[in-house]
């Protein structure tokens, strides 16, 4: 285990001591003030568990390379406290840290609330491309637009103190560990595990969330054998600062009565009884209309596909191949592809991205340098223009690649270069603009 992997998470804990452990988990760019307004009701019947993201809230700056990675350190803070078996809410970032612990290490977690959640968070194009915009302007471009994501907007007009205090959140992360928080979540996605999950699980919601919605929480129900749903009216993404009490009243009742303890916390003590009321939620009293709870059907199970002998490097190079240059370059040269031209991206796919790309000996940011340098080299404008892309992927920044131009004048012609610095100025210029 690296040292990174085995660095404890910062955490707090609020409940009696002999209470069972249940863990309330922080979105990216949020600490574990988010889960302020759930504690005094949470704590009167669990050791309420929270922790910080790396980097988040004055913790240690240790990225995160993977949404596993994350969950490793989890278990690992847990087990250096004697915590065996918990509860489990996540928001978005941590409800993925949730359904991770859930397939990988199902005897750790008795019940699972999944908020704003996916098994799949957008595309893995739009978390990188808000890594390279975090690595080239710093995070308070994301930062000012957090409210927008987070909050409907009549509450973030009513609620300016709020909105500033989501902004400074943002604005404090450490940006290394932001960007490592973006790739986790470029490479999460359980679509095909999901049915995997065993524990009685409540998928919540907001109604207006723009960003992890209703229609990525009913997948979420459709797949998960145990599930149920619940939708919050008047809220967006960050439900638990925006409606608290319609949060709290649904976690009360789901793990009161989806989790029965017998030894499930350090203590081993059993939690208090649970309301018998199952079959349907219905909303605190200032929420107008009712919570909406579905029972699903269980979703069929997904083998692994077997492999014998070594593996075809093609699956391999078609993940790298997406991950350096993105989804949506992938999606449209092999959907150009036809008869004549399939076997030449075939080609491409299985040595120069799972035979080269692939290997361990080079780390893509080196490799990117090299490849940049060759097209200069070769005059292949077209394809420098998305390796460009690529190399602000891979974690280059635009000085780096300017550097690397200029090293390529010397050796390569000032005339190649010249052509290149155009192009590369483009794309750098295209993809390091923030959006408002």
């Amino acid at each position: 285990m690296s040292e990174t992997t085995a660095a404890p998470l910062q955490y707090r804990f609020d409940g009696p001591e002999d209470a069972p452990v249940l863990i309330l988990a922080p979105s990216l760019g949020t600490t574990w003030h988010m889960w302020d307004r759930q504690v005094p009701e949470l704590a009167q019947q669990w050791r309420v568990f929270r922790f910080d993201l790396p980097g988040h809230g004055g913790a240690p700056a240790y990225p995160a390379g993977s949404v596993a990675e994350l969950a490793a350190r989890l278990l690992a803070t847990l087990d250096v406290l004697g915590v065996q078996r918990f509860g489990y809410a996540g928001c978005a970032f941590g409800g993925a840290v949730g359904v991770e612990l859930a397939l990988r290490h199902p005897e750790r977690v008795a019940s699972l609330a999944l908020i704003a959640a996916s098994p799949r968070f957008g595309t893995a194009d739009e978390f990188r491309q808000r890594g390279v915009i975090v690595r080239t302007n710093g995070l308070d471009p994301i930062a000012r637009t957090s409210p927008d994501r987070w909050f409907t907007s009549g509450f973030a007009a009513a609620q300016p103190a709020i909105t500033e205090w989501a902004v400074q959140m943002v604005r404090t992360t450490d940006p290394g560990c932001y960007i490592a928080a973006c790739e986790a979540l470029a490479a999460f996605d359980v679509r095909a595990e999901i049915g995997l999950v065993g524990v009685p699980t409540l998928v919540l919601v907001g109604s207006d969330d723009q960003v992890t919605g209703p229609a990525e929480a009913r997948t979420l129900v459709a797949g998960i054998p145990d599930a149920r749903l619940a939708v919050v009216p008047g809220a967006s993404h960050l439900v638990p600062v925006e409606q608290p009490a319609a949060v709290t009243d649904l976690l009360v009742r789901h793990f009161s009565t989806a989790w029965q303890p017998a030894h499930d916390s350090v203590t081993g003590q059993t939690a208090v009884p649970g309301i018998p009321v199952r079959a349907v939620l219905t909303a605190p009293q200032q929420s107008p209309q009712p919570l909406a709870i579905a029972e699903i059907a269980p979703a069929p199970v997904v083998e692994p596909p077997q492999l014998m002998g070594r593996p075809d490097p093609y699956d391999a190079g078609l993940k790298v191949r997406r991950e350096v240059l993105g989804d949506a370059h992938v999606d449209r040269a092999l959907s150009q592809a036809d008869e004549f031209s399939g076997d030449f991206q075939e080609f491409l796919t299985r040595y120069a991205w799972g035979e080269i790309w692939d290997r361990p000996g080079l780390d893509r940011r080196t490799r990117s340098c090299v490849t940049l340098t060759a097209l200069v080299a070769g005059g292949h404008l077209e394809e420098l223009a998305f390796h460009t892309r690529a190399a602000l992927r891979n974690g280059l920044t635009p000085d780096e690649i300017k550097e690397v131009l200029l090293q390529a004048a010397v050796y390569c012609g000032v005339p190649s270069a010249n052509s290149a610095f155009t192009v590369a100025q483009q794309v750098i210029r295209e993809e390091t603009t923030p959006t408002e």
